[in-house]
Formats: C-alpha cells, structure tokens, sequence
C-alpha cells in the first residue's frame, strides 16, 4: 500500500511538473473579412483587435507581453530587371525573378522587433522584412539571399514606395495589459485574392501563442464584370473590345472633322 502511495504521488509530481506554469492563447477579431474594391476604391484600413485569454480558469496572466502580427497577400513570382546606362541608352543589364513571394506584407508590432526576441528566433520565425524569405532564382537554384543583396533591397524598396510592403514596429497598441489592436492598411492597388493573418504572442522574448485570421480582397461592380467577362469568355470580350475601339475611333472622326 505505502509503495503504491509512493508511486502515485510521484507520478502526480511528474504530472504537475510537466504542465507548464503559464499558458495562454489568443483571440482576434477582424473589422472586416471582405473588401470590396470598386472604381472609386483609395484604400481602406482594417482594425484587427485582439485579446489574450488564459489557458485554465482562474489562471493569472503575465503583464510582459509583445505581439507581431504579419499579413501577405497572395503568392506571385515577379521578375525584377536592373537598368544601366550604355552608350548614352538605359538598357536591361541584368535579371532576377522572385519566385512565389508575397504580393502584400506587412510586419507590425508592438515595439521595435530586436527587442521582442533576439536575432536567432526573428529569422527562425521570418519577423521583420530583412529576415523574410523571399527566395529567387538565381541559375538552376532557388534561395533566398542577403538582405544586402542589391536584387532583394531593389525589391523590397519597389513594393515599399507602393505600400505593398511595410514593416511598423510601432503600429501595434496595447489597450489593456491583455487587449491590443493594430491597424492593417489596405492600399488602393492591394492584389486581390485571399490575405493570412498570422498573430504571434511573446513573452520574456519566446513565442508562446499564435493565431491566424483571414481576409480576402476581391473586385466589385463594373470592374468584376469586366474582369470576369475577360477571364471566363475571352474570345467574346476580345472582340467586344476591338468594336469598342473602332466604334470609339469612327465617333471621334465625326465630331473632329474639318469641313
């Protein structure tokens, strides 16, 4: 009897000892799922709340949190050209393609990112534009490279000056110490397509919780009729747009006729 007391209390010990003192988990809630980008569509900004939530009842929470949210938007491969001057003429000197990047990415937080976790766990995690995979092809081979690499600064400050890609270690607020909300920019040439939403929780620099979300950006009104009318009867709308073209061109030789 006494081994067998002996026994259970050591496997309880195992037990508690194996459960970990802190566990929590998150919840968040998007502003809005869907947007819808119309002729007269010049961005949107979507409010992502969040809220951190204890594991077990009665479970006291930690007041030392950091949150990273990342949004991207649909994969694409992009090819980028770099331009030289030869013979008093810019010309294409040099390739590179971008193979299935991000069309959109944006890296927000609460503070600045080498503050949260130290470097090993930033590129472990890809938090931060310079530690992002963004893989090219470079000959028979497919990697990501440097972030000195002059193809990859070149690209990244391309999608940077059009708001397609943005890091804001500042854009992240804390409402409570277990609430917080972000502001997530949609701007006006935003890709269509489906967006993930990845939230990560730290704390004393380790993650210890992560959630997703989604969002999907799509075209409405005319710009989808037209954009479904090329994609599903081709053949129909190019011969709707050659009419077009030559009712248009007739219709501007009338009016602009010199008698």
């Amino acid at each position: 009897m006494k081994r067998f007391a002996r026994t259970l209390l050591i496997a309880l010990l195992c037990f508690w000892g194996a459960v970990p003192a802190w566990a929590e988990r998150l919840v968040v809630s998007l502003s809005n799922h869907r947007v819808a980008i119309t002729s007269s569509f010049v961005g949107e900004d979507l409010v992502l709340f969040g809220t951190i939530a204890p594991d077990q009842p009665r479970q006291a929470l930690r007041d030392n949190y950091d949150v990273v949210v990342t949004v991207t938007g649909p994969r694409q491969t992009i090819r980028t050209r770099r331009r030289s001057r030869v013979l008093g003429i810019w010309v294409n000197v040099a390739a590179r393609e971008f193979v299935n990047v991000p069309s959109y990415l944006a890296v927000l937080g609460n503070r600045p990112f080498d503050q949260i976790a130290d470097q090993e766990i930033l590129r472990r995690l890809q938090i931060g534009l310079d530690y992002f995979l963004l893989p090219q092809r470079i000959g028979p081979d497919i990697a990501d490279t440097v972030r000195e690499d002059p193809f990859r600064a070149a690209f990244v400050r391309l999608a940077s000056r059009r708001d397609l890609y943005r890091e804001n270690p500042a854009a992240v607020t804390f409402l409570t110490p277990s609430s917080f909300r972000t502001g997530i920019p949609v701007p006006a040439d935003a890709p269509t397509g489906g967006y993930a939403i990845d939230v990560k929780l730290f704390s004393n620099g380790e993650m210890i919780a992560r959630t997703t979300s989604a969002l999907e950006i799509v075209k409405a009104g005319f710009e989808q009729y037209v954009a479904e009318a090329a994609r599903d009867h081709g053949i129909l709308y190019g011969f709707a747009t050659v009419i077009m073209a030559l009712l248009t061109g007739w219709f501007a030789s009338v009016v602009f006729r010199k008698e």
